[in-house]
């Protein structure tokens, strides 16, 4: 047990002693991050110095705009070079998974169309044929049945009550269902 308690006091030191390299690491990147910062700034924003007469103001203004433009240019120009790549990216790897031979399906949505909409859209224009599915349908008349008959023939429900309660009444039911 001695050893094993050797060993993890062993390991907790270790890391411990991982944990703070790594914390003085992160701080010196952090230093070197905000140094790095600070020499940018010096180099491409010289100080501002506001002139007093309008004219210089108007001056320094314009100058002002011109790199704003210049600048917006060069954003929009990699926004565009950044979309090229990714299309880029996403064509090379849909060429590797047809390369690799597996195929990613698309997730569908449902639709709902009709059997003219669907043809119209698979065929274009050539499509006139009309396919209502419901116009070749037989039409069919509904028959009375005896059900039905007794149903209206029942009338009042509390006269029906009477008739079917008591002794008589199961007799009578009964026999009906036989």
């Amino acid at each position: 047990q001695k050893k094993r308690r050797a060993a993890t006091a062993r390991r907790q030191h270790l890391k411990s002693a991982m944990l703070q390299l790594a914390a003085t690491e992160i701080e010196k990147e952090a230093a070197a991050k905000e140094t790095e910062k600070q020499n940018y700034l010096a180099e491409h924003c010289p100080p501002l110095s506001l002139p007093g007469s309008m004219q210089e103001l108007q001056e320094l203004c314009k100058k002002l705009h011109a790199k704003i433009e210049t600048v917006d240019e060069e954003r929009y120009d990699t926004e565009v070079k950044l979309q090229k790549t990714n299309k880029e990216l996403e064509d090379l790897s849909q060429k590797l998974f047809d390369l690799r031979g597996k195929f990613k399906r698309p997730p569908l949505r449902r639709v709902r169309m009709s059997a003219d909409a669907m043809l119209r859209a698979l065929l274009g224009s050539k499509h006139k044929v009309c396919m209502d599915l419901r116009a070749n349908l037989k039409q069919v008349k509904k028959e009375d049945t005896e059900k039905e008959k007794d149903l209206r023939d029942v009338g009042d429900w509390r006269k029906n009550i009477e008739e079917k309660s008591g002794m008589e009444g199961r007799k009578k039911m009964f026999e009906a269902g036989e």
